[in-house]
């Protein structure tokens, strides 16, 4: 078996993989409060725990994490863990462990995904090769490239979601400003796009634009989770502010996307990870997102001919995660459980 991993902030998202005619099998998985252990160690023994009844030893794993791994090490910035590939391989007596870049698992994990969870924004020329982006908006914003070798897609990190937020217009130039002084100096496209985003956007709407938070609405942000709030609100068209705000949040998305096209020349196309685009899905299919994406003067013509799909799989990095430990564990060890899963009639 193959054990991946997703590890955010808030939680941690674990999963067993085994592999059937060479396409990955979910086996299970389980989701943990990060806050309420003392390290990865302590979730992932608890979670095998849980299982021990499956009878089959885990070979490998990977962890997708948040940030820059540097040597198989990592310190994670929202959470008091340092992570060391060799230290957690000792602790949990698993034979290969691997720490990737959560984005590098995005990556790896869309070549696993069949037709049905991935939606289509456009469809540009689907017969085009190239390097391919991912921007991926949830808690913060993730950018990746996908660098095409001539025969398959390598992810490589980025901290592109840290770049300057560039407005575009009269109302985002209002945001700029409103967000300069709320942060006290720059303001970063993750500021804009992502679920701190959705949450500035609104509060700006709000505040120096003075649309109407009814109190039904005060009320539900101030017990609910706020942008499910906003995002459910606004994809029924229920209030101003919410519609509002997903359209600015969902335009300066295309832009950003549009942006990392332009500098890799996506030929082969945009893909857009992460927990909100899935959940807005006809904001994200009006056509806000597409005109932004494409409105770059004179480069317009390349990027109307870029696919832009939407990863609906909410364990995509998961399922790359555990496509990058079998492969590397396979190139180690010269045994690929993948490939011994194939049957040949």
């Amino acid at each position: 078996m193959i054990l991946a991993g997703d590890v955010g902030g808030t939680k941690v998202h674990l999963a067993l993989y085994g592999f059937a005619q060479g396409s990955l099998s979910h086996i299970r998985d389980e989701k943990y409060p990060a806050h309420e252990y003392s390290g990865l160690a302590d979730i992932v023994s608890k979670f095998l725990a849980e299982g021990k009844d499956s009878g089959d030893e885990v070979t490998a794993a990977c962890f997708g994490v948040p940030g820059p791994v540097q040597d198989g090490r990592l310190r994670l910035t929202n959470l008091p863990w340092d992570l060391d590939s060799r230290e957690l391989a000792r602790s949990l007596k698993i034979e290969h462990i691997f720490l990737i870049n959560d984005l590098e698992a995005n990556g790896y994990g869309i070549p696993e995904l069949s037709s049905e969870q991935i939606s289509v924004l456009s469809g540009g020329d689907p017969t085009a090769r190239g390097h391919r982006g991912l921007v991926s908006a949830g808690t913060g914003l993730g950018e990746a490239v996908l660098v095409w070798t001539g025969g398959h897609h390598l992810p490589l990190a980025s901290e592109g979601g840290h770049t300057d937020f560039a407005p575009r217009n009269e109302v985002e130039i209002e945001l700029l400003r409103y967000l300069w002084k709320r942060l006290g100096g720059r303001v970063s496209y993750e500021r804009v796009v992502s679920g701190i985003g959705l949450k500035n956007v609104y509060a700006f709407l709000r505040d120096e634009r003075g649309l109407e938070e009814p109190a039904w609405l005060k009320e539900r942000m101030a017990t609910e989770d706020p942008n499910a709030v906003i995002g459910e609100v606004g994809e029924q068209g229920g209030n101003e502010l919410c519609t509002q705000t997903l359209e600015i949040f969902t335009s300066a998305y295309g832009a950003e996307a549009g942006n990392l096209a332009l500098k890799i020349l996506a030929n082969g196309g945009i893909y857009l990870g992460g927990g909100i685009a899935p959940k807005i899905l006809k904001t994200m299919q009006s056509g806000v997102f597409m005109k932004a994406f494409t409105d770059k003067g004179r480069m317009r013509h390349l990027l109307e001919k870029m696919p832009v799909r939407i990863i609906l799989e909410s364990r995509a990095a998961l399922m790359g995660a555990a496509a990058y430990a079998e492969e590397r564990a396979a190139e180690i060890s010269g045994r690929s459980v993948r490939a011994a899963s194939v049957q040949f009639s």
